[in-house]
This record gives structure tokens, C-alpha cells and sequence, in this order.
């Protein structure tokens, strides 16, 4: 019997590291929500796409149950992906001059006593 061939994204993602983490500010860089700004909900490390509060959110409806017997529709926000995100540093916006605006904030990691930080690039200021 043939074997079936794995398809990407099907295989689970191991030891994969995101510089951006849970409960950060993140400024979308690219698609249709561009410019906007929100708080990391979650990560999916298998899709590459994280969920951003207030971002790409779609309605969806739901039927009447005991815990909502009304039924009807719901905002919820769907995943973008980890490409179309950049950590926002609010810190560094309000140092800015008023004509150079700093969008967004590139991350890097840095070995400080046997341990890994995340830190600005270039600058090197942790977080």
C-alpha cells in the first residue's frame, strides 16, 4: 500500500520559535488591516498565524442553545498570519520625533548569563 505523502502544514511544527509572544503589542504591516494595532490573543505555531485583538475580525452565526438561547451573530477576530505582524513599541513612538514615525519595532534575542532576552534591533534595549 502506498504511503500518503505529507502536504505542507500537515507534519506538526516542532521547536519553532516566534519572536513575538502571547499579550504583546503588535502593529499589522501588511493586508487589508493594515496600520491597525492590538494585543497578541494567541499563537498558532503550527499555522504560523496569530490572533490579534480587535484585528480581522468576521461575523459568524451561531444557533439558540442553553447558553445562549437568543442565538444570532457574533464578531469574532480570525488568525493573520505571523508575517503580516510587527511588535509595536509604544516606548519608542512617544521618544520619536514628531516627523519620523517609528511603525513598528524589530525583535532579536540576545544571551545574557546563560539566558536568551529579547531585545530591539538595532538598538539592543530589552523588553
Amino acid at each position: 500500500m502506498a504511503t500518503k505523502l505529507p502536504y505542507r502544514g500537515s507534519e506538526p511544527v516542532k521547536f519553532k520559535k516566534t519572536k513575538i509572544k502571547k499579550d504583546d503589542e503588535v502593529l499589522v504591516i501588511a493586508g487589508k488591516e493594515k496600520g491597525k494595532k492590538g494585543k497578541v490573543l494567541a499563537i498558532d505555531k503550527r499555522r504560523d498565524r496569530v490572533y490579534i485583538e480587535g484585528v480581522n475580525k468576521r461575523r459568524r452565526y451561531v444557533r439558540p442553545t442553553q447558553e445562549n438561547p437568543q442565538g444570532g451573530s457574533i464578531e469574532i477576530e480570525f488568525p493573520i498570519h505571523i508575517s503580516n505582524v510587527m511588535f509595536h513599541d509604544a516606548k519608542a513612538e512617544n521618544k520619536a520625533k514628531p516627523k519620523k514615525k517609528i511603525k513598528g519595532v524589530r525583535l532579536g534575542f540576545l544571551k545574557k548569563d546563560g539566558k536568551s532576552a529579547r531585545v530591539t534591533r538595532p538598538e539592543g534595549k530589552e523588553i
